[in-house]
């Protein structure tokens, strides 16, 4: 028997403005919220969620996790979007020939804004 991935979980300070801030990268609504997390999801039934959590401690070092998220259209515009929501240019050891572009969001994780694909292969 296999397994369905259910929800991906984040530490944050602030899980309400996390969720907030990944509702509106990827285009999802909160879902569920109450003291212990709040969920984004494109709807409430469809799978997967992102529970966002909250934790005491600040984040420590590189993410060894981390989303890659992939425009529609043209990538330098949507890194130029998702900067004005709070994310900020990030700088984890890649060259300057890469295809990607480095962010992190407003508590510091890590992501990556790709180059526009259609399936896992391209």
């Amino acid at each position: 028997m296999a397994v369905s991935l259910y929800q991906i979980a984040v530490d944050a300070h602030d899980p309400k403005g996390l969720a907030t801030f990944w509702a509106q990268v990827l285009g999802w609504q909160i879902v569920y919220e109450d003291a212990e997390e709040v969920v984004i999801s494109v709807d409430a039934t469809t799978l997967p969620g992102i529970a966002f959590l909250p934790v005491p401690e600040a984040k420590a070092g590189k993410n060894r996790l981390h989303f890659d998220v992939t425009p529609d259209g043209d990538q330098q515009a949507e890194v130029d979007r998702i900067i004005a929501l709070g994310a900020r240019p990030a700088d984890v050891g890649q060259g300057p020939d890469v295809t990607w572009r480095v962010l992190a969001d407003p508590e510091g994780n890590e992501f990556c804004v790709l180059r526009p694909k259609v399936t896992l292969l391209d």
